[in-house]
């Protein structure tokens, strides 16, 4: 679709933040905004979270810093759900993974919530998903081909960790499982921080998570990722292959965070909000700040996130149903 193309042409910084309409003026601005996320603290997306709320004081939308506040679990549903009792002034938002509205509602039939329940403010930075192996796998495993061998042949320890059941590395290591042949047991965890500790501890052999929470301990040689998601190599791993390239075209994800709002909250309020965000995600020093995260620092307007969440919604539906993950699972 034409927008996602224009969206993933633009990785690459600073680039990818385009001029967008100046800020326009309310008559007061807020005090304070509050942003929810649904991960525990240290993760990739709540550096987001955190980057972005503190550049919005002095804005027209937002007098003092925002404040995050985590609300982890449920791979991410918590702070979504608790965004539609939220007040509609704009003084609330949640950051959450495009996957909580794109396809959880295609697992859970009785989700909390429905993607009409809030609306897209703006995307906040987009990240690649990346399958490492830890000290559980022999240190001759070194390529994706190795370890699915591997896998095949120790089924009892073929594990993978992600952020959670449902997540977008839960159904991105399925859908790679499916399309391999091989039998990769799932361990779902409370984000991504708890189960890259278990993986560089060796409780689990591999994890699919945001690749830019394995950085650190690859520079320690304490991981080895084999594969990323993007259609193209992640800036941050040049050197790892993505799925596409090693034969698995489907098994692919540029998934983002984007900010939303309770679903009353008025037009321009929204548009006051989003234009606060996308000052924030010009800054170099939050572009830097993501970059050592390995994430991409990316805003758009609301229309363009909403149109990017409805073709995610639709290409995951028919996945979802090949997978065969669904609540009762």
């Amino acid at each position: 679709m034409q927008h996602r193309r224009h969206f993933l042409h633009t990785l690459g910084g600073a680039a990818a933040l385009g001029a967008l309409a100046p800020l326009s003026a309310l008559a007061q601005a807020l005090d304070q905004i509050k942003i929810m996320y649904g991960f525990p603290a240290g993760s990739a997306g709540d550096s987001v979270a955190r980057r972005v709320a503190e550049k919005l004081g002095g804005s027209p939308y937002s007098k003092n810093p925002g404040y995050v506040e985590n609300k982890p679990g449920a791979g991410g549903r918590i702070a979504v759900e608790a965004l539609k009792a939220a007040p509609s002034d704009g003084t609330v938002l949640t950051l959450a993974p495009v996957s909580a509205l794109s396809v959880y509602p295609h697992i859970y039939p009785r989700l909390s919530y429905k993607p009409e329940d809030v609306t897209a403010v703006s995307i906040g930075a987009i990240m690649f998903h990346g399958l490492a192996v830890g000290p559980a796998v022999p240190a001759q495993v070194k390529t994706l081909k190795d370890f699915l061998a591997w896998a095949k042949a120790n089924p009892t320890q073929a594990s993978y960790g992600s952020p959670g059941a449902g997540s977008m590395p839960h159904l991105l290591g399925a859908l790679l499982g499916l399309r391999a042949g091989v039998d990769l047991k799932h361990v779902p965890y409370r984000g991504t921080v708890p189960s890259v500790t278990d993986l560089v501890g060796g409780q689990i052999a591999a994890a699919m998570n945001p690749s830019g929470d394995y950085l650190q301990y690859i520079k320690a040689g304490r991981v080895r990722v084999l594969a990323t998601s993007g259609k193209k190599r992640s800036p941050y791993l040049p050197d790892v292959p993505t799925f596409i390239e090693l034969g698995y075209p489907d098994v692919t994800s540029e998934e983002w965070f984007g900010f939303y709002a309770p679903s009353k909250t008025p037009a321009a309020t929204v548009s006051l909000a989003s234009d606060a965000i996308n000052q924030a995600l010009r800054d170099k020093s939050v572009i830097d700040a993501l970059a050592l995260g390995g994430l991409v620092a990316h805003g758009s307007t609301p229309q363009d996130m909403a149109a990017d969440q409805k073709a995610e919604f639709e290409r995951w539906g028919p996945l979802v149903k090949q997978i065969g993950f669904t609540a009762d699972s």
